[in-house]
């Protein structure tokens, strides 16, 4: 079992004035907050640690998260950062920090540094990319721009300097580039690095092949308002020699020169993934594209909220963006962005007469345009066909509508299901809708509901079925919550005389019960569900401490003031789950939270978590700390909320 540590001694400081209060612990102690950063320095995904690195240039921060959002660590000193790229074989993150001219090697991993690299220029390094085994960045100011490169195989120590600078071709670049360039690569297009020039209306552009090493020169575009107005991003498009400027405009390049290829509609940059679908940011929307498409796959509204950046994991499952909120950018994660899904909907009469004729219509759309005369499977589910029974296909009209006409042949729950297989550019959808035909409604009810019970209580559930005409048999299920403990048939049977029946359940989680009448011919099936709640085991012992004592009403342990106490909770474990501590110091007769407090620290496998607390030094000091499971909170919400008892420490000289 590890033990953090908690310093009383700061906190004691900060509620006499003297100081600020920290509640220190190790990273991994608390719960993961979602990546944010003041200042946006660059975003970059590896795919092979599957981690995103955000860079923060008001701080000088790199962060680290994961796939999720979640912050896993960050590394600081990288003063002013304004762009990060990640090497090839995903170990490296690559950071520009301009304010100190510098490119830092970080270690994907770990996030410790692996080399820091000058570079010798005022006004840069500001862009990185990746290629050809360098890492390659852009310089200069408004009328002097250049790149460089930095070889990580190169040992400083050898007396060969791995930075090479002013390495844009001058064969076929005119006067070269101005500004600080934007640099873009692609991984199914190795060796080659897109170059777009910025602080100019008339900018140019430029796409180089540096394979070899050394940048030669595959096309060039100068600056003449026939392609851009001005470039604020560049993107090298996978699958074509084309590259997209300002998230908009495709330009194709051959033959050593670029020419207007088409152009999504409106927006101001994006990011292609590596199978050329299109993430864009249009104002406060993003929205994905499918390659050369004109209605977007997908639309994430972010409301009055601007996205500084974004960027597709490498295995385009999902495109990750930095978005503007509380005075900074938190990171978001959007899935689902290569997929459009159609909308369909099956409305069928609520209600109706067994025998008699029905109709069910319903609307088939998607934003990319379904093949004409879709056709859509038809299943009828009822007492008859427990199985379903396939009825005709029916076709999708030109605007979308559909109907058919069915005759149920037997009473209770009928269900419509239809279904639309799918095609090349469409996933599968189905949609279903039920019928409540000739049947009464049957009585069920179920105890115990919302109430909460100590770990391991024995609960009786009892179920209570009315009048029914042939089926008298119920389910009773539990449910625990968690995703470990699947849903759990604890009883079925045939009910008392009196309509009853009953299922023992141990209560060691929060527990959906559910009992399921399935009906009969003349009454509906019926199901409800209640909820049992199950708080956790808890306790904390307390060590170190010379004696105990009472002070007042409490008693207390007794520690010497340079004696650090060690408090060790034991709490019904389930994975991830973290226990809160909660310091109060007693001071001028009231008890005060210290800032920073209540702090969450990470239970063992077997189910223990041990903090140490830093002594203050100074006698006299009374402290009280508490140990408590809070749903959700603690990393999961299996349990209901579960207080522990107060500790109370005194210390001495």
């Amino acid at each position: 079992m590890r033990t953090r540590s908690i310093s009383i001694a700061t906190a004691v400081a900060v509620l006499f004035g003297s100081a600020a209060l920290s509640l220190g612990t190790a990273a991994t102690a608390s719960a993961a907050p979602a990546a944010r950063v003041t200042t946006p320095g660059g975003l970059a995904v590896d795919g092979v640690v599957k981690r995103v690195f955000v860079g923060d240039s008001a701080n000088g921060t790199v962060v680290a998260a994961d796939y999720s959002g979640a912050v896993l660590g960050s590394i600081k000193g990288v003063t002013g950062v304004s762009d990060l790229a990640v090497s090839d074989d995903g170990a490296t993150v690559y950071a520009a920090a301009p304010e100190i001219h510098e490119i830092w090697a970080i270690d994907a991993s770990t996030l410790g540094l692996k080399a820091r690299y000058t570079v010798p220029t005022t006004t840069g390094p500001r862009h990185v990319a990746f290629s050809g085994g360098k890492v390659w960045f852009s310089y200069g100011d408004q009328w002097d721009g250049n790149i460089g490169s930095v070889d990580p195989a190169v040992d400083p120590a050898s007396g060969t300097d791995p930075v090479t600078m002013e390495q844009i071709p001058t064969e076929g670049t005119s006067v070269g580039i101005w500004g600080q360039a934007l640099l873009d690569t692609d991984p199914t297009q190795p060796g080659i690095l897109a170059v777009g020039e910025t602080g100019l209306s008339t900018a140019s552009m430029a796409v180089l092949d540096v394979s070899s090493g050394k940048p030669s020169l595959v096309a060039w575009h100068n600056g003449d308002y026939s392609l851009n107005s001005g470039i604020g991003d560049i993107d090298l498009v996978p699958g074509g020699k084309q590259v997209l400027v300002n998230g908009k405009d495709r330009d194709a390049y051959a033959d050593g020169a670029f020419k207007a290829a088409g152009s999504y509609p409106s927006g101001q940059f994006a990011d292609v993934a590596s199978n050329g679908f299109l993430a864009q940011v249009n104002g406060s929307k993003i929205l994905t594209y499918q390659p050369n498409a004109t209605l977007p796959l997908h639309t994430y509204d972010q409301g009055t909220a601007q996205t500084a950046d974004l960027a597709w994991a490498p295995d385009d499952s999902r495109v990750f963006a930095l978005v503007s909120a509380d005075g900074g950018y938190g990171l978001k994660v959007l899935t689902g962005p290569t997929l459009n899904s159609p909308t369909l909907t099956v409305n069928a009469p609520s209600s109706a007469t067994r025998a008699k004729k029905l109709t069910v219509t319903g609307k088939l759309t998607a934003t990319v345009p379904l093949p004409s005369g879709a056709k859509l499977q038809v299943t009828r589910t009822d007492l008859d066909s427990p199985s379903g029974k396939a009825l005709p296909t029916v076709t999708v009209k030109s605007d979308g509508t559909y109907s058919f006409s069915d005759t149920p042949p037997a009473g209770g729950t009928v269900t419509y299901k239809v279904a639309y297989a799918g095609d090349a550019g469409h996933s599968a959808v189905t949609a279903s809708d039920k019928v409540d035909v000739s049947r009464a409604s049957a009585s069920l009810s179920l105890n115990n509901n919302g109430k909460v019970y100590s770990y391991g209580t024995d609960v009786t559930f009892t179920a209570h079925l009315g009048t029914t005409y042939k089926n008298r048999t119920v389910e009773i299920w539990a449910n625990p919550y968690g995703g470990d403990k699947p849903n759990k048939l604890v009883r079925t049977g045939t009910v008392s005389s009196g309509g009853n029946i009953s299922a023992k359940i141990d209560m060691t989680r929060d527990t959906e019960v559910t009992a399921i009448f399935k009906g009969d011919a003349r009454y509906k099936s019926k199901t409800v569900k209640v909820t049992g709640y199950a708080k956790v085991k808890n306790s904390t012992a307390v060590t170190k401490q010379y004696k105990t004592a009472k002070i007042g009403s409490h008693s207390y342990y007794w520690f010497h003031k340079k004696t650090d106490p060690v408090l060790t909770t034991t709490m019904t474990y389930y994975p991830g789950r973290k226990q809160r501590m909660d310091m109060q110091v007693y001071y001028a007769g009231s008890w005060y939270t210290t800032d920073g407090s209540p702090q969450y620290f990470k239970l063992a496998s077997n189910g223990t978590s041990g903090v140490r607390l830093e002594a203050p030094g100074t006698s006299g000091i009374k402290v009280r700390m508490r140990s408590s499971y809070i749903n959700n909170s603690s990393g999961d919400n299996v349990n209901s909320t579960t207080y522990g008892s107060w500790k109370y420490l005194y210390f001495s000289n």
